[in-house]
C-alpha cells in the first residue's frame, strides 16, 4: 500500500447560507493521480482550494502526513508539501519567466540565485520552454503559460500538486501541450490531484477517480470501474451525455 500524504476527512464547506460541500471524504496516496470529475457546479474546485486552506472549511479536517492543518499551522506545512496550478495561470506579468520561477524558491525556501535558477531550468526543459525563460508571460501563448505555471509548481518541490481545470481556459489546439506535460509527471510518480473535465486524460492518467455531483462525491474507483461499470445512475447520466 501507497503511504496516504493528503486525507481529507468529512470535509464541509458554507458561502452564508449556502451550503456548497457536504461530507467530503477521501485520501491521496504518494505517487498517485486522483482526477475529480463532474457536472460544472458540483463543488470540485472548492474541493481542492479546501485542500490548500485557499478556502478554509466550515467543518471536518485536512491532513498533510498525518498533521492537521489548521488555521495557524497552515502556510508553514502547505508552503512544505502542497503546489498549485489555477486555471488563469497566475504568473506575475510584470516578470520574465525566469524571475517567476526563482522567485519563490528564493523567498520561501532559501535558495540561492544559482540553485533556484538551476531549478528552473531544469522543470523548463521538462515542459519544454527553455527557450522561454527570459520572455515576459504576456508574450506567450496560453498554454505556453500553464506549462509555465506547471514548471513553477514543480520549482516548489512540494510532495503534492493541485491541479484546478488547468485546461479550462485554453484554446482547443492548446491543450493537448498542457496535458502531454502532466501525462509525462504521471509517469515520473508526481503526486497529483486534478479537477477536470479532460475524460480521456482521466481515463488514461488517474489512478483513482472521485465523481462529485451537488457538493458530495457520489461515486470513486479505478477508471476502469468509473467508466466501464459505474453502479450510480447519476454517473451513468453523466456519461452518457459527454461520451459518444
Amino acid at each position: 500500500m501507497s503511504e496516504k500524504i493528503l486525507e481529507v476527512k468529512h470535509l464541509g464547506k458554507a458561502f452564508g447560507s449556502n451550503q456548497v460541500l457536504r461530507d467530503i471524504d477521501f485520501s491521496v496516496s504518494a505517487g498517485d493521480v486522483t482526477c475529480i470529475i463532474g457536472p460544472s457546479g458540483s463543488g470540485k474546485s472548492t474541493t481542492v482550494r479546501c485542500m490548500n486552506f485557499l478556502e478554509e472549511p466550515t467543518s471536518g479536517q485536512v491532513y498533510i502526513d498525518g498533521q492537521k492543518l489548521t488555521h495557524a499551522n497552515k502556510t508553514k506545512i502547505i508552503r512544505e508539501s502542497i503546489s498549485m496550478v489555477f486555471q488563469q495561470f497566475n504568473l506575475y506579468p510584470h516578470m520574465t519567466v525566469l524571475k517567476n520561477l526563482t522567485i519563490a524558491p528564493m523567498k520561501l525556501h532559501h535558495k540561492s540565485k544559482k540553485e533556484a535558477e538551476d531549478l528552473a531550468y531544469h522543470y523548463l526543459d521538462v515542459v519544454g520552454l527553455r527557450d522561454k525563460a527570459h520572455v515576459y508571460p504576456t508574450t506567450l501563448s496560453g498554454g505556453q503559460q500553464q506549462r509555465i505555471a506547471i514548471a513553477r509548481a514543480l520549482c516548489a518541490q512540494t510532495k503534492i500538486i493541485l491541479f484546478d481545470e488547468p485546461t479550462s481556459a485554453l484554446d482547443p489546439e492548446t491543450i493537448q501541450e498542457v496535458l502531454d506535460v502532466m501525462i509525462k509527471l504521471a509517469k515520473e510518480n508526481i503526486t497529483m490531484v486534478v479537477v477536470t473535465h479532460e475524460m480521456g486524460f482521466a481515463r488514461q492518467v488517474a489512478d483513482r477517480i472521485v465523481f462529485m455531483a451537488d457538493g458530495q462525491i457520489i461515486e470513486e474507483g479505478t477508471p476502469d470501474h468509473f467508466f466501464d461499470n459505474p453502479s450510480n445512475e447519476r454517473v451513468k447520466q453523466f456519461l452518457g451525455k459527454i461520451i459518444r
